[in-house]
This record gives C-alpha cells, structure tokens and sequence, in this order.
C-alpha cells in the first residue's frame, strides 16, 4: 500500500498548509476552556456542523475541478468502508474525546497528552509503509510520550491526580483518533477533501445522538458560548482539518507531522497568557520534550517517507 502524494505541488505548499492547521489547532484548547460550560457532546455537534458549512465551498471547488479532469479510480469496498465508515468515527472519537477529556482533567495538560499524536501518526506510517519502524522513530515516540509522563507523575497516586486520569485517558484516546485519521487521509487513493462535508455531517449526527444518550439538556448555547463553539468548527475543526488534508498530499509523513509538534509549545503559551494555566515548570519541559521527540523521530523518516 502506498500513500498518494502529489508531485506537481512544491513542498512549501504542504509546510505553509500544515503550519497554518498548527496555529488553528494551537487556540483549540483556549477555545475550549471559553465553551467550557457548553456540555461535550454538545459542543462537538455546534462544531461539525460548523466545520461542514466551511468545508463545503472547498469540496465544491475540488469536484468541478476534478470533472473536468480524468476521473479517479472508484474506490475499493474496503476503502468505502474506511472512508465513509472509519473516518467519522474516528472524527466523532478524536474530537468529542478531546472536549469530554478536556471537561475531566486540566485543559493544558489534556491538551498536551492529545498533542502527542503526531508521533503516533508518524510510527503509524513507517510501520504500515515499510513494515518497520526505524530506531529513531522509536526513540522519538519514548521521547514525546515522556512528555505526556511528566504532567502525570507528580501526582500518581494522590486524590487529585486519580480524578483526572479519565480525562487523561480520553485525550489519550482522541490522540490516537488523530494519528489513524492522519494516516487514512495519507494513504487513501482519493482526496478527502471533497468529500469532508459528508465526513463532519455523519460525525455531527453521532455527536447529537451521543449528547441526547449522555441525559444533558436539549438546546443552542447562548451568547459567546454559542460564538465560541461555532469558532471551533470553523478554524480548529474546519479550515484546520482541510489544510492538514492538503498538507498530507503534497509531502513527506515524517516531515508534515513533526510540524505538528509546534502545537503544544504554541497552546501552552496561549494558555499561560490568556491566564488559563499558570505557568509551571512542567508544561514547558512537556512541550520540550514532545517536540524534541519529533525531531529524534524524522532524523531518519524523511528520506524514506518521500518515496511514497
């Protein structure tokens, strides 16, 4: 299996598309805190479909284009089935986890564990292409999720830390969401984009169907909330997530997602400015740490990641 990389784009269209969906995702977690009085399943509804509506003029674009181009290769059975079936969940996983996570534990510190998903995307990618993965991108990955285990240990075993480790453990598990979308969107013989509108309606549908299970109250958010949750889907959830998509078609997997990796450093700070998380020695050294694994991790998975 092999990853559709466009050639006729020039790198830099892939690192300014992926650092563009860094500084989005990067005010994701101060957005978030703003909502925090929005239940999760709730605010990841107002989100998708927010995201939807953004995302529908660019899959218009991309479908006029593409019909006046030769038509692509239909997919695979297999390929519907983890485009159409997969991807939302994986969507309704990775976002409504992060928010549920977020309302459950401390929202730098569950930012920063969800943010260790670059690493995974990029173990994920060499593991699947070639069938091994390099000692620097293991060394890489014990470096990043050592960042992950600072925040966690000063409090192991204390009543303060073992009320969070749900939270922690729903970031955990939306940063995986994460690192399996990214693959998909790499690896899949079509473009995502176009067909993303659908992928956050079915995703949305879930979210509602999640929120009216989990007893909260039925009803819009008011006033900034409101603001808010839609500014959610339209930058982190929306105009993000296409960037991104760009970004994994026009270049290497090692390369794209290490740029990642300057989404905690940039959320940690916003956090601390905006007064949200005080500014403790340990989130630095996290973020250090997690970007530092980034770079261990592609020292070597450059070269290969281009032959894609």
């Amino acid at each position: 299996m092999h990853a559709i990389i466009n050639p006729s784009r020039p790198l830099y269209i892939s690192i300014i598309a992926a650092l563009f969906a860094v500084v989005l995702w990067a005010g994701a977690p101060l957005l978030v805190d703003l909502a925090s009085s929005v239940p999760p399943f709730q605010l990841t509804t107002i989100a998708l479909l927010s995201a939807a509506v953004v995302a529908l003029p660019a899959s218009i674009r991309k479908r006029r284009r593409r019909s006046l181009q030769a038509p692509q290769a239909a997919l695979t059975l297999n390929w519907k089935l983890a485009v159409y079936g997969l991807l939302p969940v994986l969507i309704l996983g990775a976002i409504g986890g992060y928010l549920t996570g977020v309302g459950m534990a401390p929202t730098a510190e569950a930012a920063l564990i969800t943010y260790t998903w670059p690493i995974m995307f990029i173990v994920i990618s060499q593991w699947l292409f070639h069938r091994r993965i390099p000692l620097p991108v293991l060394c890489g990955a014990l470096i990043a999720f050592s960042g992950a285990a600072v925040l966690l240990s000063p409090g192991a075993g204390s009543e303060g830390y073992t009320q969070y480790v749900l939270g922690y453990g729903l970031a955990l598990m939306a940063a995986c969401c994460w690192a399996l979308y990214s693959w998909i969107c790499q690896a899949a013989p079509v473009a995502i984009a176009p067909i993303m509108p659908r992928l956050f309606l079915l995703a949305a549908a879930g979210a509602a169907i999640a929120d009216l299970f989990s007893g909260t109250a039925f009803g819009l958010p008011t006033g900034l909330a409101l603001v808010v949750g839609i500014g959610l889907g339209v930058g982190p959830y929306g105009l993000a997530m296409l960037a991104w998509d760009l970004a994994l078609r026009s270049g290497p997997a090692a390369l794209v997602g290490s740029l990642a990796y300057g989404v905690p450093v940039l959320a940690a700070g916003f956090l601390v400015i905006a007064g949200v998380a005080a500014p403790d020695w340990r989130l630095p050294l996290a973020a250090t740490l997690v970007v530092v694994g980034s770079f261990v991790a592609t020292m070597k998975a450059r070269e290969p990641a281009l032959k894609y």
